[in-house]
């Protein structure tokens, strides 16, 4: 990529006209290392949360490299974009999720967007993966059968999910349920309660594993999922 197309890239990422796609980083970061760096935070009342970990903790399944792209940039850009969309409106002082479930269009693609990272930041920790105890654990085994027909499930979700968008685990009418969105999408707009996700946007995870999504899906399941922070979803999702 020359020069002359990154910054015309980043201007159009930093003004809202197209979302960060995987050429703002990863085609950057490998043919100009002198790549511009994050966006600066826009005012506005909301903003970028700091990741629950170091850069380097979830390596080697994600990147320093990756998560300095992801959250710095593509994160930071939809919060940028969301308070430049809701400057001087009411809806600046509404929640992340009274935006959500009443908007469409750009408004809902940027705060769906800061919602999600948001969400997928959590649903991953250092050392993580493996299985879950516990009430979650039994209710996995009685939805799906067993934990390892629950993981065909949710790999499954991911990589069959065509072009960008997530895999979620959900409690869906009371029952656990694997469910996949695309772009912004999320269980939110479907009277769903999330309670992890996988970002397969191409930005996740192309420094790392390439055109290798299934291998991206795989390290986060088996790597990284915080299971404690699925199981405290599920704790007060049943208990309304």
């Amino acid at each position: 990529m020359k020069r002359r197309d990154v910054l015309q890239l980043s201007t159009a990422i930093a003004t809202g006209l197209v979302l960060p796609s995987i050429t703002s980083c990863s085609s950057v970061v490998a043919e100009n290392p002198s790549a511009p760096p994050a966006p600066p935070a826009a005012p506005g009342p909301f903003t970028l949360p700091p990741l629950p970990y170091a850069k380097e903790a979830l390596a080697p399944a994600i990147s320093a490299e990756t998560l300095d792209c992801h959250h710095d940039k593509h994160h930071q850009a939809y919060v940028n974009n969301l308070n430049k969309l809701v400057a001087g409106k009411p809806d600046a002082s509404k929640s992340l999720e009274e935006i959500i479930l009443a908007s469409d269009g750009p408004l809902f693609n940027n705060a769906a967007q800061d919602w999600n990272h948001s969400f997928y930041w959590k649903s991953m920790k250092p050392a993580g993966g493996g299985e879950p105890t516990g009430a979650l654990a039994e209710a996995i085994a009685t939805a799906f059968g067993s934990f390892a027909k629950f993981r065909t499930e949710f790999l499954t979700a991911a990589t069959s999910q065509f072009g960008s968008g997530w895999a979620w685990l959900v409690v869906d009418q009371g029952k656990l349920a694997v469910a996949k969105t695309s772009n912004a999408d999320l269980p939110l707009k479907h009277a769903q309660t999330p309670l992890l996700t996988c970002d397969v946007w191409e930005h996740a995870y192309y420094i790392d594993y390439h055109n290798l999504r299934a291998k991206y899906v795989e390290a986060f399941v088996d790597k990284l999922i915080d299971w404690d922070f699925a199981a405290a979803n599920f704790a007060k999702a049943i208990a309304h």
